[in-house]
């Protein structure tokens, strides 16, 4: 094991609460990185967002007793300098925008769940974040060249594509999907997550399963999980799971994360999620989110959350000051895989990791060269070592070739700032109802989201 004479990470979009505080709790907690001169840079343009998490970040260094030099700044080149890691967690003003990911298309009769990372509404996604993406990557090639992106920004495959072929810096991008359908097939098994051994392949939120192993006794997991789920109750976590198991009977690989995001990819989905209606609801009359001082309604992620128990008058509370707190006086560690793979990089401790987000060179032999995919990684300090997966089934694999293909032009007309590639891209997508309404959809939202998409034009 080597050991570095120092490490620093920054933490841009310091203000997500989903990210933030998780990443500054594993370092934080992890031993070998504490155990050097560590600096920890946070960086937001938000300034309150900026001084929540900063105000966190103190108390939980205050509470593990590390030494631990801490600075926050709205300055992104500042931020960056000497930097060794660089962690990526970027939106703004989230559910404004993504609600109207998720209605617009809908408006126009695209049958789209969710709308994050695949469907129409993923493409303004990406168009709002590669442009501040791709500032953070090209400083880095000039401050810290050497440091490594650790991308959680989302449409997470889209943008780590538009890096690595836009910019000179290392990259990976990193989710937690993985680890949520490890759960599930767990709860399925009945056997439990720590004795399954996996292998996956696929694409970022719409991954698969290609081996179910149990660690103790070597047996393929494959057949018992097959036989349990033909007996389970077929309305159990509905939600979450019903596609998933409509996918293993008809692909013969389990999906993963569930059906928000597996579904995002595929036409015939809406009709598998529950809670598609009440997603972002409003009513039109009483209430316009996009306009001046209308009120941005509030997701529901799925009736796993049952929304339909909750009490009918609730005090509302300030979740946002919430989540920047260290609760019961402890940190407790996130199990994402952001600094498992810096503390193995910068101390040569060979490991190995569930899922990443790399580029396609012959890992996924019937999945497109050269776009980004999700597979498993040994990980030490000569870098991420992305591991070759097997054929995913035939039909499997031409459902990530065609987003692959998406993900192309959508990066193509970002670069040529063109609405007609974007078109292009459009009229691949699945859940497209026709050309008229993906022209005019391509309008309403260039207009609708100008201070934040690059200039489009036909």
């Amino acid at each position: 094991m080597k050991k570095p004479e120092k490490l620093k990470f920054v933490i841009i979009g310091a203000g997500s609460v989903c990210f933030c505080p998780a990443t500054v709790a594993d370092i934080l907690l992890n031993e070998n990185i504490t155990s050097v001169p560590l600096s920890i840079a946070l960086m937001d343009i938000d300034e309150r967002a900026l001084r929540a998490s900063e105000t966190f970040a103190r108390e939980a260094i205050q509470v593990s007793g590390k030494e631990v030099t801490l600075t926050a700044t709205i300055n992104l080149r500042e931020a960056l300098v000497d930097a060794d890691f660089v962690i990526s967690a970027i939106e703004v003003d989230r559910y404004y925008y993504w609600s109207m990911d998720f209605h617009i298309p809908r408006r126009y009769g695209f049958r789209q769940v969710y709308g994050e990372n695949g469907g129409p509404g993923s493409m303004f996604h990406t168009l709002r974040n590669l442009p501040p993406t791709l500032e953070i990557a090209h400083a880095m090639e000039e401050i810290c060249p050497d440091a490594w992106l650790l991308n959680y920004t989302n449409p997470e495959a889209k943008l780590v594509e538009g890096v690595l072929k836009g910019s000179k810096i290392k990259a990976v991008g990193l989710c937690h999907g993985e680890g949520i359908g490890l759960d599930q097939v767990s709860q399925i098994l009945g056997v439990p997550r720590e004795d399954i051994d996996a292998d996956v392949a696929g694409l970022n939120h719409f991954g698969w399963f290609t081996r179910l192993t149990k660690k103790s006794t070597g047996e393929d997991l494959y057949p018992l999980l097959k036989e349990r789920e033909g007996k389970m109750d077929w309305l159990a976590h509905w939600d979450e799971l019903g596609l998933s198991r409509l996918m293993l009977r008809t692909y013969g690989l389990f999906p993963y994360p569930g059906t928000n995001h597996v579904g995002e990819y595929i036409a015939w989905s809406d009709a598998m999620l529950a809670s598609t209606q009440i997603q972002y609801f409003h009513d039109p009359v009483r209430n316009d989110p996009w306009s001046k001082g209308g009120k941005v309604p509030e997701f529901v992620y799925n009736f796993q959350d049952n929304p339909t128990g909750r009490e009918l008058f609730p005090v509302e509370e300030d979740w946002y000051e919430g989540a920047f707190h260290v609760h019961d006086g402890k940190l407790y560690g996130s199990g994402e895989y952001g600094i498992p793979i810096a503390e193995a990089i910068a101390f040569d401790i060979p490991r190995h990791i569930g899922a990443v987000n790399v580029q396609n060179f012959g890992l996924i032999p019937n999945v497109m060269e050269g776009m980004v995919v999700e597979v498993p990684a040994d990980v030490d300090g000569n870098g991420i070592h992305p591991q070759k997966c097997p054929e995913l089934p035939g039909a499997v694999a031409a459902m990530i070739n065609t987003q692959g293909a998406i993900h192309k032009l959508v990066l193509e007309a970002y670069h040529e700032q063109s609405r007609n590639k974007l078109l292009q891209a459009m009229l691949l997508d699945p859940t497209v109802s026709n050309y008229n309404n993906a022209v005019a959809l391509i309008n309403e939202m260039c207009e609708r989201q100008k201070e934040l998409l690059p200039p489009m034009h036909w």
